[in-house]
């Protein structure tokens, strides 16, 4: 049973950095592509990073820049790393796993920023 778990949300300023981390089980993890999504309230579930299994990255514009993507293979965990935070990335963010046909979603871990 694949499970997906989030950390590392919470409250922060504008400006201010949070790393959020997604540690996975079940799975083959180090052949997996990995992503991270993000919904705000009122809002589309959007796209916010993407980390291939060789270690490629994607990022969406509004985080390019601000937001690094990354995995450690030996914790089966997928970081995001964000700086420069503005109230309007106030979101719960998910992580997403794909390994062949199959995809798996975390519950997510709510960001909040103040201004």
């Amino acid at each position: 049973q694949v499970q997906l778990v989030e950390s590392g949300g919470g409250l922060v300023q504008a400006g201010g950095s949070l790393r959020l981390s997604c540690a996975a089980s079940g799975t083959s993890f180090s052949t997996s592509f990995m992503s991270w999504y993000r919904q705000a309230p009122g809002k589309q579930r959007e796209w916010v990073a993407s980390i291939t299994n060789s270690g490629n990255t994607n990022y969406a514009d509004s985080v390019k820049g601000r937001f690094a993507i990354s995995r450690d293979n030996a914790k089966n965990t997928v970081y995001l790393q964000m700086n420069s935070l503005k109230p309007e990335d106030t979101a719960v963010y998910d992580c997403f796993l794909r390994q062949g046909s199959r995809d798996y979603r975390g519950q997510g871990t709510q960001v909040t920023v103040s201004s």
